[in-house]
This record gives structure tokens, C-alpha cells and sequence, in this order.
């Protein structure tokens, strides 16, 4: 009973961590008390199962509390979300578990910080990918203890996260073994130097920080559609006039940028019909006494055809010899009528995309869940898109779901973004910590790549980041307007953009090593 209540705190340790509504502070201890536990049945008998059922409640603990709301869009989204991402992250203890039997402590505490680094990054890669508790994005709160993620990103966090924790871990069994008030005065010492450190050098790093760019005028609108009862029963004219609308109660001549949510746009577009579309038509009627401004939206689109040499995994059978492949897009119209369009490439699993079909088709058939109208598989690009305009600056535009990806984000900069723009809907999930903590996410990839996010989200927040994070201007939730502020553009590159996700690339090449050296040697006495 004492081991499961261990497991119990574990997880309440990390969920009370969590953006928006934790303190980060507790992440430094998360993870001890199942350390503890794993550590006390590691030689009894059956301790593989019993590992297995005491990680297994760490983990659902703090996948359930901190992503429950998920179950407003989906049922059967929370459950696979809440289970699966739960087992997924058992199986890293129980192989850390493994190793701890074979080798030496120092040793098998190191192969499970690599081991978690390299499992975060796999989750970010595979088709199956929720990064959501990745450890890194338990700081999005509060960027002013990590500033240096623009030379880390976020598995910086991680690995601080893990180095606590270990370094108290370890240090609680020698004051078993030795009884020594040393120890402790030692492990408070180390402690305290090991957390504050990091943040005093985030500190320094940000009141010497400074943008320096061109400065640009951006409106961002939120339409404030719902999702369930109002967007697919709206036709894009409709759409229209309101856009126009509320651009009206705050554009100027000084205006550089006008910005609409996630598909707003999402009456049966076709992709060959764009240039004549509603969509770009407002576009241009709004740009036409404004010549300075750009104007970049979301909108929903479908390419038919019946030609089978186009057909990509991606590709949707509508009936026999007839296929479609649908978008999720941005577009973006200049004053002088020409546009660009972008398709989302980092989909939501389920929803907008059907992972290893030729694996799981043939045993599940067509399953999708059913999110707001649409159980077709999105179609990607590889490139990252960045929108130039007249006056060459460019705009880096991340839909929804891919503005947790930082690595993926860095590809934006890498093509000549000047500054990011993150378009969502974040209406599904109602009032609850899902939009508030995607929120919160998109200051990391701020400090990230160093670059200013303008944000418009359907029902809100959207917001203003400058490039250290902060929220400079936002509207809150469930409100209908135009939020108009200015942002800095930036040209320079940081080491992380550079490098990209390097401390995962080197957890993952120490951790099939360590695991090598276990399970090819003898075990040692512990």
C-alpha cells in the first residue's frame, strides 16, 4: 500500500506542476516518490508487474488530470490519449527497471534520463505523436526561468527536470545507508543550486535581451464560430462580411498584416477554384483600400480527381474511380492580388489523420473520430511555407496542432521567417486548460527561434508574443472581435534553430549504448 501511495503522489506531483493552472517548481520533485517505490521492489519477487502496475498509476494519474479535457471533442480521444500515452510512458520505467537490475545506480539513473529524452522525441516524430507532457512545456508558465531554451529548446527542460530529480533520488538512499545530517545539509545544497542556477541565467539572459527589427502592425480576428453547431452550417459569404467587419473596427493605413483562425473559411473550397474563391475574394475587397496590408487566413479545402497515378497515402476514395485529397491550409493574398497557399503537415492523430493504414486498416477499417464534420484524412507538404511579402518579410504560419512541435517550427525560420504566426481553432475543447495551455506552448517556440507570434484563434485567446514570450496583447476567450497590436520582426538564428532537438539525438545514442553495456555483462551486486 505504502509503494501505490507513492505512485499516487508521484502523479499528483506532476500533474499540479502543469500549465496554466501549476506551479513548475513541483517537477523537480515528480518523479521520487516512484523512484522510491521502483527502488523497493526492485529485487522482490514478480517486480517486473509490480513496476509495471505502480508506473501505470503515476502516469495515468498525471495524463488524466492534466489532459481530461480532451474528452469534450472526443470520448474515445481522451481514453486512447489517457491510456495509451500512460502505457507508452510505463514502458520507459519498466525498461529503466531493467537496467537497474544489471548495472550500477549512477549508471541506470543515467540510462533513464536518456531513455525518457529519447522517448519524448519519438513521440514527436512517429504517427502516433502526442507530445503534449513532454517535460519540457511544464515551463510554458513561466518563461522567465528559461530563457536559454532558445539554446536548448525544450528537452533543455527535460533533462533539467530529470537531473533534479535523480540527483535528490540518489542522494536519499545514501542518507539510508549512512544516517548523516551531511548528506542532507549536501543534498539541500545541491538541490537548491541545480534549480536556481538555470534561472538566474534566464534571468540575465532576459533583462539583457532586446528586439531589434522592423516594427509591424498586426490584426488578429476572432470570429468566435462554434465548432459544433454554427462553422459547417455557415457559408463562406457569411464568413466573409464578418471578417470584414470586425477588420474594419481596427484596421488603419499603417496596418501590415490582417490575420483569421484555422479554416474558418470551410464551404467546400475547392482547391483548383481557390483564385476565384470567397475566400480570397474578401481578402482582396478588404486589401484594396489598405495596399499596405497582407492578409493571411485559414480555410478548408478538397482536390478532387479521378486520375489513380495521384493517389498518396493520404489520398480519400469518395466512390469508385472518383478520389480527393483534403487540406487543411493557410492562404495569403498581397495587395497586388497574388497569393500562396500552405497545407498543415503535423496532423492530429485520429482526426485528421489515419497512422500505419497498412498495418491497422486491414483490422480497424475506415475509423476516425468524427471532430466537427470532417473523418477525412488530411493531405501534407514536406516544405515549410513562409508567406513573403511586397516588402520582403516573410511570415512563418504554424496551424493548431503544429505549434507544439519545436524542432518542426525551427524549419520556418531556417526558409526566412521574420516572425511566426500560429492560426487555430481551439474551440473543441470548451472553456477548459486544452486552449490555455496551447496557448501557453506557443511562448516556447518564441523563445525558441527569437521570433514574434501573432495568434488568432476562432474562439480565443489569441494574443501577441514578443520574442522572449510574453503575452504583449490578448482577447479573452468566447469574445468576438479584432485585436490589433505591433510586433518586431528578427532575422538572426538561434544555436537551437541551428542544432534543433541535439540533446534528444545524444540521450538517444547514450541510451542504446548503456542498454548494450546491461544486458551484455554480468550484474552487479547493489
Amino acid at each position: 500500500m505504502k509503494n501505490v501511495l507513492l505512485s499516487i503522489t508521484s502523479g499528483l506531483l506532476l500533474a499540479i506542476s502543469w500549465p496554466t493552472y501549476g506551479f513548475p517548481l513541483f517537477l523537480f520533485f515528480g518523479f521520487i516518490p516512484l523512484l522510491l517505490a521502483e527502488h523497493t521492489v526492485r529485487h522482490q519477487k514478480y517486480s517486473f508487474f509490480k513496476v509495471w502496475g505502480l508506473s501505470y498509476i503515476t502516469f495515468f494519474v498525471w495524463n488524466s488530470i492534466t489532459t481530461w479535457w480532451i474528452y469534450n471533442s472526443s470520448g474515445i480521444g481522451v481514453a486512447v490519449a489517457v491510456l495509451v500515452n500512460s502505457l507508452l510512458m510505463t514502458i520507459v520505467f519498466l525498461m529503466y527497471h531493467i537496467v537497474a537490475k544489471k548495472i550500477k545506480p549512477a549508471i541506470s539513473t543515467l540510462f533513464l534520463i536518456c531513455f525518457w529524452i529519447g522517448f519524448e522525441y519519438f513521440h514527436l516524430q512517429w504517427q502516433v505523436s502526442w507530445p503534449w507532457l513532454n517535460l519540457g512545456n511544464g515551463f510554458a508558465s513561466f518563461t522567465s526561468w528559461i530563457q536559454w531554451y532558445e539554446y536548448t529548446g525544450t528537452f533543455g527542460g527535460t533533462l533539467w527536470v530529470w537531473a533534479v530529480n535523480v540527483f535528490i533520488f540518489r542522494n536519499i538512499l545514501i542518507y539510508y545507508e549512512q544516517k548523516t545530517k551531511a548528506i542532507l545539509y549536501k543534498t539541500l545544497r545541491g538541490c537548491v543550486l541545480l534549480i536556481i542556477t538555470p534561472i538566474l541565467l534566464s534571468i540575465i539572459i532576459l533583462k539583457t535581451y532586446t528586439e531589434d527589427g522592423k516594427k509591424l502592425e498586426v490584426i488578429l480576428l476572432q470570429p468566435n464560430i462554434n465548432p459544433y453547431f454554427e462553422k459547417y452550417n455557415t457559408s463562406d459569404k457569411r464568413v466573409g462580411t464578418l471578417l470584414t467587419q470586425l477588420t474594419n473596427t481596427e484596421i488603419s493605413t499603417a496596418t501590415d498584416f490582417i490575420i483569421a483562425p484555422e479554416t474558418v473559411f470551410a464551404d467546400q473550397n475547392r482547391l483548383s477554384g481557390f483564385p476565384s474563391s470567397i475566400a480570397k475574394k474578401t481578402a482582396q475587397h478588404i486589401l484594396q483600400t489598405y495596399p499596405k496590408a497582407h492578409f493571411l487566413s485559414g480555410i478548408s479545402m478538397v482536390d478532387v480527381f479521378s486520375d489513380r497515378s495521384r493517389i498518396r497515402p493520404q489520398t480519400n476514395i469518395y466512390k469508385e474511380n472518383v478520389f480527393y485529397d483534403d487540406y487543411n491550409s493557410a492562404f495569403f493574398v498581397r495587395p497586388d492580388k497574388s497569393y500562396e497557399l500552405y497545407h498543415k503537415s503535423k496532423l492530429v492523430v485520429g482526426i485528421e489523420n489515419f497512422p500505419y493504414q497498412s498495418i491497422l486498416k486491414p483490422i480497424l477499417g475506415d475509423v476516425m473520430i468524427d471532430l466537427g464534420g470532417t473523418v477525412a484524412k488530411k493531405t501534407t507538404q514536406d516544405d515549410r511555407e513562409v508567406f513573403m511579402t511586397t516588402n520582403n518579410v516573410g511570415v512563418g504560419t504554424m496551424i493548431c496542432y503544429e505549434s507544439i512541435y519545436g524542432e518542426f517550427a525551427t524549419g520556418y525560420v531556417r526558409n526566412g521567417a521574420d516572425f511566426l504566426a500560429v492560426i487555430t481553432n481551439d474551440a473543441w475543447w470548451g472553456n477548459t486548460q486544452g486552449h490555455q495551455q496551447h496557448l501557453a506552448y506557443a511562448k516556447l517556440r518564441a523563445i525558441e527561434t527569437r521570433r514574434s507570434i501573432a495568434r488568432s484563434a476562432n474562439t480565443g485567446i489569441s494574443a501577441i508574443i514578443d520574442q522572449t514570450g510574453a503575452i504583449i496583447k490578448q482577447l479573452g476567450y468566447e469574445q468576438q472581435g479584432a485585436l490589433k497590436g505591433t510586433l518586431t520582426t528578427n532575422s538572426k538564428i538561434t544555436f537551437y534553430v541551428k542544432m534543433g532537438d541535439y540533446i534528444a539525438r545524444i540521450a538517444i545514442f547514450l541510451a542504446v549504448f548503456i542498454f548494450l553495456y546491461a544486458v551484455t555483462r554480468r550484474k552487479d551486486k547493489m
